[in-house]
């Protein structure tokens, strides 16, 4: 594997947060796939194109996006994820990926027309030295197609009913770093980029198929198990119940949807 800068994410997506994703690729697919539809339209990806899908887990987006180009590369820290992508990608010759770093992964210059992500790139050690890296791989004048949150969206409703959130809402670092669009402008154009567009758009997102499912997977969820991580029993329980009572209003008798925001954002090398 080529070299890797970003150590603290490479263990968690090749450890229990990778593992998680790999085993729930389905379900994390429902949660996030009513953004697809928009990202591949702002990526305009064209027959000859050639895509470069920055974070492509377990490689929904590539395989979308596969449809339409002429190749593409999927490039993710994580074993575990990169694992499922390939199984799913088998009989797609055009279809390729790769483990590894994309802050300083060997791309080739100038060999794609195209780079596209979905919530996948706001976790870079040095996102100004990633986002030029990434630009160097694309043709002069090729389009960069992202998706980063925005906020918690309808899940700030969830984590408030439990007294906080596990997930960072500091705007400096971590899932929320591209959420402001003066931070999106500052870092693409300080990585060279240009025409910088930064919208805000939502899209439903479903967490199960009822409260109790939902509930389990959010219990499972990355970040919420890492919070819980010293809890007690007891504790753990109380927290349980309080998130399924607060997914209550979010059932709709077949699903349980939430409402989730982002920034749509794109740039030309």
């Amino acid at each position: 594997m080529p070299k890797i800068v970003n150590t603290h994410q490479a263990e968690a997506w090749n450890g229990y947060e990778g593992r998680h994703w790999a085993e729930n690729q389905d379900r994390y697919d429902a949660v996030n796939s009513g953004f697809n539809d928009m990202l591949l339209a702002a990526a305009d990806i064209a027959p000859h194109h050639r895509v470069l899908d920055i974070g492509c887990g377990n490689g929904r987006i590539a395989r979308l996006a596969a449809q339409r180009a002429a190749r593409v590369l999927g490039v993710d820290l994580s074993g575990p994820m990169l694992s499922r992508a390939r199984m799913a990608a088998v009989g797609v010759p055009t279809l390729t990926y790769e483990q590894g770093d994309a802050q300083v992964f060997p791309f080739p210059p100038h060999a794609f027309d195209v780079a596209v992500s979905r919530f996948g790139v706001m976790f870079f050690a040095d996102p100004v030295a990633a986002f030029a890296n990434i630009r160097g791989a694309l043709e002069p004048g090729g389009r960069l197609a992202f998706l980063s949150m925005r906020d918690l969206g309808d899940l700030a409703w969830v984590f408030a009913a439990i007294g906080g959130t596990p997930v960072s809402t500091s705007t400096a670092t971590g899932p929320l770093s591209l959420s402001d669009p003066a931070v999106v402008d500052r870092v693409l154009t300080g990585a060279g980029f240009t025409d910088v567009t930064a919208e805000a758009v939502e899209a439903e997102q479903v967490w199960g198929r009822d409260v109790a499912d939902a509930t389990e997977f959010l219990m499972g969820w990355g970040p919420v198990r890492f919070a819980l991580r010293e809890a007690s029993p007891s504790t753990v329980d109380g927290i349980r119940d309080a998130v399924s009572a607060a997914l209550v209003p979010f059932a709709d008798g077949d699903a349980v949807r939430l409402r989730g925001t982002a920034r749509l954002v794109t740039a030309r090398a």
